[in-house]
């Protein structure tokens, strides 16, 4: 049978009759507390919700509309309109109840920051930060003031206490300046322009909207908890936030890494990582409580920290997202729109003032924005763009609007009228803003970039989070271990060293503590800071020692994380082509792209070099450009030379047949490994070569030149021991300069692919 997308809405009315009926049982039992009744709210709300949800983005619209149209479904607006008796049952308005699943919603709105935090990517701001900075303040302007003028103009009626009509109106001010930057970000992804000019400015300014709008929200808290206007305690919410800030992105950013990476090294348990995230939320929520301001605004700090640590976001963020948009987001505003009752806007003055709102907070928004973009250099279409992206409210205003009706500033009409607002201006944002964004040609600078970068992520190096390096005490060692220096210190990663061999904390304390590897490890990183633009460099270094056997040892770091594991001991290779059972043993445990460093010549002598002249033997295959890839990186690391080897072999039958075709494609590979140099602004020499044998051509050309690197990218040959293929092993044998191999992660089928 087809799959109709209306089918999921088919459950509801027989879910509403079965829990109704229930519901009525369990509440004839006792007048408390029903644990019955919090589950039963719990399973329509996520059912209802994540359903209607389904629908809405099957149509194009955000999932989050759904869930709350399922509020305002099973609320007083259409519910409790139908049949009040039923609706009354399932969802009593006695305290007790009520409070039971508002405990849950409360914590989902923790959750919802730690996640829009996460998400929100500082590095992007500080990108096109000139220019969204400017669009942003004009953006927040002047809704703020139309927000503000409103509220000082709204009846008495609306205001839960008119006599703090100041705090009411900032908050209406907040409330109309802010942007949703999840369904922002949502939107310009799926229409392909997050790595375009004006789709990055568009999401850089959300993020910033929705900075400042929860600082000033924190602020409004701390003034209504105060029951009047008072400087003092305004100021100490003021100089308790900026201070929170300033610790937060100092000495909390290096504790949220390093809590990180120890819950996720040392803790056996299940998902440690996740429960460290969720104490770090609660602390830094409780820390904003404490000096004055809301928990919103430590919730979100603490999700743009976890966001920034530079190892395991990926896997943090999917199993977050995973419990949060499957449970917290559907209840959280399943419940505000249960609390939004639409029958009020009968009323033709409360109708009235609701569509005065959604005009006043779009105009505001949408006129802001677009002389924002227009002040901050952007044209008229990327203005327009702009301006349609940021008038979407969304989640963010739900929340906003939740926490004025928990702290009294907003009344529970007023408090309709948002939400109303929340869900018009997002459900005309995506259209808007399709239509705005399909009209924008590209520049010849913005294509270049998006190429730029659409090879970086595709890239091997560009996509490093984590290395793992495996030492012995060998010189072999310490030379390796200024390799992974360099790789690491290109982009800042993070490295673990592991000690593996039989003596290896004795001999660690023995050592000089410059001798050390953690130290050639961070003054190869520092190096890079130098050589490079200054965004690379030191490296942080934590030290680990074997304690079992080679393998389990092995075993157990690589179940931590690590996408590279680089190799450095005193033997590599043994007799009849095999390598050395040490790395045999450490390669079978470890499935991810291994780097295995083979220190010969002038490295024995020197193994901390000043500069690298490197030779890269090419094939146009993935794991030839991957070490293409990693040669290119040290040659800008290590302030050396690099020369590409193109080597065309006579071996196969039809050699001497396509020939022009087949120099066109020795060409092609060549210059695109010239394209790759080229981004990294290093400067190659390229050679051809024709012979039967490519291994004999690339030792010629080691002994022909000035070169003392070989670095190849070659493929695991899937067989009872480890193989890189024939070449490979005839370079790594003979040639008289060091060697590094880089392997592809998985066992290869079939004939080896080696550079």
């Amino acid at each position: 049978m087809q799959w109709s997308p209306l089918r999921p809405v088919g459950l509801v009315p027989a879910a509403l009759v079965l829990t109704t009926i229930a519901a009525s049982a369990e509440g004839g039992k006792s007048a408390g507390p029903s644990e019955f009744l919090l589950v039963a709210q719990i399973v329509l709300l996520i059912a209802v919700g994540r359903g209607l949800g389904e629908i809405m983005q099957r149509i194009g619209q955000p999932s989050v509309i759904g869930e709350l149209l399922a509020g305002i479904m099973l609320g007083p607006s259409l519910f409790g309109w139908v049949w009040p008796e039923a609706q009354h049952a399932i969802f009593p308005k006695t305290p007790e109840q009520k409070a039971m699943i508002d405990g849950i919603a409360q914590f989902g709105i923790l959750l919802l920051l730690l996640l829009t935090g996460m998400e929100t990517d500082l590095k992007l701001v500080k990108k096109v930060g000139k220019a969204a900075i400017a669009i942003s303040i004009a953006g927040i302007l002047v809704p703020f003031a139309c927000g503000f003028v409103l509220g000082e103009f709204l009846p008495d009626a609306l205001l839960p206490n008119p006599q703090q009509r100041l705090v009411a109106s900032l908050f209406m001010g907040t409330a109309l300046s802010i942007s949703s930057v999840k369904i922002v970000a949502v939107v310009v992804r799926e229409m392909n322009f997050m790595r375009r000019n004006v789709g990055q400015i568009i999401v850089a300014t959300a993020v910033i909207d929705d900075t400042i709008g929860w600082i000033i929200i924190a602020v409004i808290f701390s003034l209504a908890s105060q029951g009047a206007p008072d400087i003092a305690s305004v100021g100490r919410a003021v100089l308790g936030t900026l201070t929170f800030l300033v610790v937060s992105f100092t000495i909390g950013r290096r504790m949220v890494f390093q809590l990180i990476r120890w819950a996720n090294d040392n803790l056996v348990s299940t998902a440690p990582v996740i429960t460290v995230i969720l104490l770090f939320m609660c602390v830094m929520a409780l820390i904003t409580h404490l000096i004055g301001v809301h928990t919103v605004l430590g919730a979100f700090v603490a999700g743009i920290l976890v966001g920034e640590s530079p190892i395991l976001t990926r896997q943090i963020d999917e199993r977050l997202r995973g419990l949060i948009s499957s449970f917290f987001m559907p209840v959280f505003f399943g419940l505000a729109g249960l609390s939004a009752d639409l029958s009020v806007l009968r009323d033709p003055n409360l109708l009235m003032l609701a569509g005065l709102l959604v005009v006043i907070a779009s105009v505001g928004k949408f006129g802001g924005a677009f002389v924002g973009g227009t002040l901050g250099g952007l044209n008229r279409r990327e203005s327009l763009a702009l301006a349609s992206g940021m008038n979407a409210r969304g989640s963010t205003e739900v929340i906003i609007a939740t926490i004025g009706l928990s702290i009294g500033v907003l009344s529970q009409n007023l408090f309709t009228m948002i939400v109303t607002m929340a869900i018009v201006t997002t459900m005309a944002m995506p259209p808007m803003l399709r239509a705005a964004l399909a009209k924008l040609p590209m520049n010849k600078e913005e294509e270049e970039r998006l190429e730029r970068e659409e090879f970086e992520r595709r890239g091997f190096v560009a996509n490093l989070e984590r290395p793992l390096l495996a030492v012995d005490e060998s010189v072999n060692a310490t030379f390796t271990a200024h390799i992974a220096g360099l790789i690491a210190g290109m982009r800042g990663l993070p490295i673990t060293v592991l000690h593996i061999g039989q003596r290896a904390k004795e001999q660690e304390k023995g050592r000089d503590e410059d001798e050390s590897h953690e130290a050639v490890v961070k003054k190869a990183a520092e190096t890079v800071s130098v050589n490079g633009d200054g965004e690379a460099g030191g490296v942080d270094v934590i030290t680990r020692t074997r304690r079992a056997e080679l393998g389990e040892t092995i075993a157990d770091e690589a179940r931590k994380g690590f996408d590279l594991l680089v190799i450095g001991v005193d033997k590599v290779t043994a007799s009849k082509e095999r390598f050395d059972r040490k790395i045999e043993d450490i390669a079978a445990k470890f499935d991810g792209p291994l780097a295995i460093v083979a220190a010969k010549g002038k490295h024995l002598k020197q193994p901390m070099p000043d500069t690298l002249n490197i030779l890269v033997p090419v094939s146009g295959s993935g794991v030839s450009k991957r070490g293409a890839e990693v040669a290119v990186a040290l040659a800008q690391a290590g302030s050396g030379s690099l020369r590409v080897i193109y080597v065309t072999t006579t071996r196969d039958k039809g050699a001497q047949r396509g020939a022009s075709r087949r120099l066109n494609q020795e060409e092609g590979i060549l210059r695109d490994t010239g394209d790759l140099a080229a981004r990294y602004d290093v400067d190659i020499t390229t050679t051809l070569r024709v012979n039967r044998a490519p291994e004999a051509a690339i030792l010629r050309e080691i002994d022909t030149t000035d070169v003392d690197l070989v670095v190849m990218g070659v493929d695991r040959i899937q067989g009872d021991h480890l193989s890189f293929g024939g070449v490979a092993d005839a370079v790594l044998r003979q040639a008289k300069v060091s060697v590094l191999l880089v392997s592809s992660g998985e066992p290869h089928r079939g004939p080896p692919q080696t550079s």
